[in-house]
C-alpha cells in the first residue's frame, strides 16, 4: 500500500509539473505578444537583404497622409520568369504595407481576364496610353505548339486622384532573359517608391530646356519631355544674360546647341551651378549634317566651337574634336537600286552610329545599349580636386576615332577599316560629376561680362551635380510628317530594325539623379545574385539527387523518432 501511495504521488507531481510548464509557456507567449504589439521589427535572412527597405523608402511610406492604391498587372497564366517577378513585386508591396499601414493597398489584375477580343484590345490600348509598356512573350504549350501572349509587367500607382505608370521590365536584347528579369527585380523598390514619392510630394520640381543657341526644337525632344513631365514641370526659354533667371529651376537641359554661348550666358550658367543648380549637358564637338547623306553620298564634318571648352575643363571634362567609329553600331538606310531604277533602301551597319554600353552607376545600370549619332570622345581632367567623376557610357572594345575636319562618305560601307585599326577601346561618352565646382569666372572682371556685374558672385559651388554626354542626339527623337505637321516618334526607337534602345530611360534617370534630394537613385545600385541551376550537372547527377531528396527526409524522420523514443525511455526510467 505504501509503494502505491508513493507511485500515485509521483504521478500527481508529474501532472502538476506539466501543467505549470504549460502555463509558463502560455504566459511567455502572452508577454511576447504584448511586447510585439508595441515593438515593430522585421528580420531579413537573405544574403543580399532583398526584403530590407531603404531608410528613405520607410520614411516616405510612414509620412503618407492619404491612401496609395497600386494596381499590378501581373496575374493569370504567365511564364515562370514573370511569375518570379510577380512574387517579387508582392513581397515588396507587403513590405511597403507593413510601414505604410492603412495608407497603402494593392491588387493584382489579369488584364485579359473576362474580356472579349475587342474589349481586351481596347483595354490594352488604354494601359499603353497610360504609360505601361507591353511585352510580347512566346511560350510553348503542352502539345508542343508556340503561343504568343501580351503581358504588361508594370503597375499603376494611384494617389489623391492622380496616377502614374510604373514599368518593371528592363529588356536588354544583348542579355539572356533570366538576367533581364533579375535586373528588373533589382529595381522594383526604386520604381515603386519613385512613383509614390512623385505623387505624394508637396512640391513638384521645375526643370527647363534652354533655347537661343540652336538647341534641338521642341518636336525633336518631345518624347523625352512627355516622359519627364510625369515627374516635373517643364519650361523652355532663353538665358539672355539675365542674372538669376535660372535659379527657380531644379535642373536645366542643354540639348545639342549649335551656336556659341555668349560670355554673359556662360556667367549665368556658372553662377547657377555655384548656387547648387544642376545641368544636363548634351553636346556635339563636331558639326555634321546627317540628313545630307540621304540626298548625297558624302558630307563634311567640321569642328564646332560652342565657347564652352574653358567652362567644362574647369568643371572636370574635355571633349575631343573627333568622331568615333565603332564596330558595335546602329543601322543606316542605303539605296542599293541601280541608277535609273526606283530607290530600294536596305539597312546596313554604320560605324558612326555607336551603340554605347551603360556602366554600373545608378543612372545607367541595367539599361539597354544607348544609340548615338556622330559621337565625340570625352576625357575627364583633374579639376579642383573636389569633384567625383563617374563614368556612365562607354563604346565597345572595337572603336577608333577620326579627327575633324573630315569627310564622311557612304562609300566607307563598301570598304570598312580593318579590325586592327580599331585601337581605342571603351571610349568615354558620358560622365556624372559631383562635388564642389570652381567658378570659371574667378579672378575675372565681371562688369566686362555683364554691365553692373553679378550680385552675390560665388567663387565655389555648394555640393551639386552635373552630367555631360558627348552626343546631342542621345535625347533627339525621330519625327515624321503626318497631316501637314511634324509628329515625334518614340525616343530610342530604330525605325529600320524596330529595336528600342535605352536612350529614354537614360535621360529620365539622368534628370532624376540630378534632382534627387533624397538619394533614391541609390536603390538602382542594388544587386541580387542570380543563382541559376547547372543544367549539365542536373542531367549527369539526376538519379543521385532524386534519391537524395526522396530518401534523406524519410531517414531523418526515422532517426528523429528513434532519438525521441530513447529519450522518453531514459526519462521515465530515471523517474522510477
Amino acid at each position: 500500500m505504501v509503494k502505491r501511495s508513493k507511485h500515485k504521488n509521483s504521478r500527481y507531481t508529474l501532472i502538476l509539473r506539466n501543467i505549470s510548464e504549460f502555463l509558463v509557456v502560455i504566459a511567455a507567449l502572452a508577454v511576447i505578444g504584448v511586447l510585439s504589439s508595441h515593438w515593430f521589427f522585421r528580420i531579413d535572412l537573405t544574403a543580399e537583404k532583398r526584403f530590407t527597405l531603404s531608410p528613405k523608402t520607410k520614411q516616405i511610406l510612414k509620412n503618407l497622409d492619404k491612401e496609395v492604391y497600386v494596381q499590378v498587372f501581373l496575374d493569370g497564366e504567365m511564364p515562370v520568369g514573370f511569375k518570379r517577378m510577380q512574387t517579387a513585386v508582392k513581397d515588396i508591396l507587403d513590405e511597403f504595407e507593413a510601414y505604410a499601414g492603412k495608407h497603402l493597398s494593392y491588387e493584382f489584375i489579369n488584364p485579359s481576364e473576362g474580356k472579349t477580343t475587342k474589349e481586351r484590345d481596347k483595354y490594352y490600348q488604354e494601359l499603353n496610353r497610360k504609360g505601361l509598356r507591353p511585352t510580347d512573350v512566346q511560350q510553348r504549350d503542352k502539345e508542343g505548339g508556340i503561343s504568343s501572349k501580351i503581358i504588361f509587367p508594370g503597375a499603376i500607382v494611384n494617389y489623391n486622384g492622380m496616377e502614374i505608370a510604373v514599368n518593371f521590365l528592363n529588356n536588354n536584347p544583348s542579355l539572356p532573359a533570366t538576367v533581364n528579369l533579375n535586373h528588373s527585380i533589382e529595381g522594383i523598390e526604386y520604381d515603386l517608391i519613385r512613383g509614390i514619392r512623385t505623387l505624394s510630394a508637396d512640391t513638384v520640381y521645375r526643370i527647363a530646356f534652354t533655347e537661343g543657341h540652336g538647341e534641338l526644337p521642341e518636336v525633336e525632344v518631345e518624347d523625352a519631355e512627355k516622359e519627364l513631365a510625369r515627374y516635373f514641370n517643364i519650361d523652355r526659354g532663353t538665358i539672355g544674360g539675365n542674372p538669376g533667371i535660372l535659379d527657380k529651376y531644379a535642373a536645366i537641359i542643354i540639348a545639342k546647341p549649335t551656336r556659341p554661348f555668349s560670355e554673359a550666358d556662360k556667367l549665368v550658367l556658372d553662377q547657377y551651378v555655384m548656387r547648387g543648380g544642376k545641368i544636363l549637358w548634351l553636346l556635339d564637338k563636331v558639326m555634321i549634317d546627317a540628313d545630307s547623306l540621304v540626298y548625297a553620298s558624302s558630307t563634311f564634318g567640321v569642328p564646332l566651337d560652342l565657347h564652352l571648352s574653358d567652362m567644362l575643363f574647369k568643371y572636370g571634362v574635355r571633349l575631343e574634336g573627333s568622331l568615333i567609329q565603332d564596330m558595335r553600331c546602329g543601322m543606316i538606310p542605303v539605296n542599293t537600286a541601280i541608277v535609273g531604277n526606283a530607290p530600294h533602301y536596305v539597312p546596313v551597319p554604320w560605324l558612326y552610329y555607336p551603340l554605347m554600353a551603360p556602366q554600373k552607376h545608378p543612372v545607367s545600370r541595367n539599361l539597354n545599349l544607348v544609340r548615338g549619332e556622330f559621337v565625340t570622345p570625352l576625357d575627364t581632367v583633374e579639376g579642383n580636386g573636389k569633384i567625383e567623376k563617374h563614368i556612365l557610357l562607354r563604346t565597345s572594345r572595337y572603336s577608333r576615332t577620326r579627327g575633324a575636319p573630315l569627310m564622311v562618305s557612304l562609300e566607307e560601307i563598301k570598304k570598312p577599316p580593318p579590325e586592327k585599326d580599331f585601337n581605342r577601346p571603351r571610349l568615354i561618352t558620358g560622365v556624372a560629376l559631383e562635388g564642389r565646382f570652381e567658378s570659371v569666372f574667378r579672378h575675372r572682371m565681371l562688369s566686362a561680362v555683364i554691365p553692373g556685374g553679378y550680385a552675390g558672385f560665388k567663387e565655389e559651388s555648394v555640393p551639386t551635380r552635373m552630367i555631360v554626354f558627348s552626343d546631342g542626339d542621345i535625347i533627339r527623337n525621330g519625327v515624321r510628317r503626318v497631316g501637314g505637321k511634324w509628329v515625334s516618334l518614340p525616343l530610342g526607337q530604330d525605325r529600320l530594325t524596330q529595336q528600342t534602345y535605352g536612350n529614354k530611360d537614360l535621360i529620365v534617370n539622368a534628370v532624376n539623379y540630378l534632382v534627387d534630394d533624397q538619394n533614391l537613385m541609390e536603390l538602382r545600385g542594388r544587386e541580387f545574385k542570380l543563382r541559376l541551376l547547372d543544367r549539365e550537372k542536373i542531367s549527369a547527377q539526376r538519379m543521385y539527387w532524386e534519391l537524395f531528396n526522396t530518401l534523406l527526409p524519410v531517414l531523418l524522420i526515422v532517426i528523429a523518432g528513434i532519438i525521441v523514443n530513447l529519450v522518453r525511455k531514459h526519462k521515465f526510467a530515471t523517474r522510477r
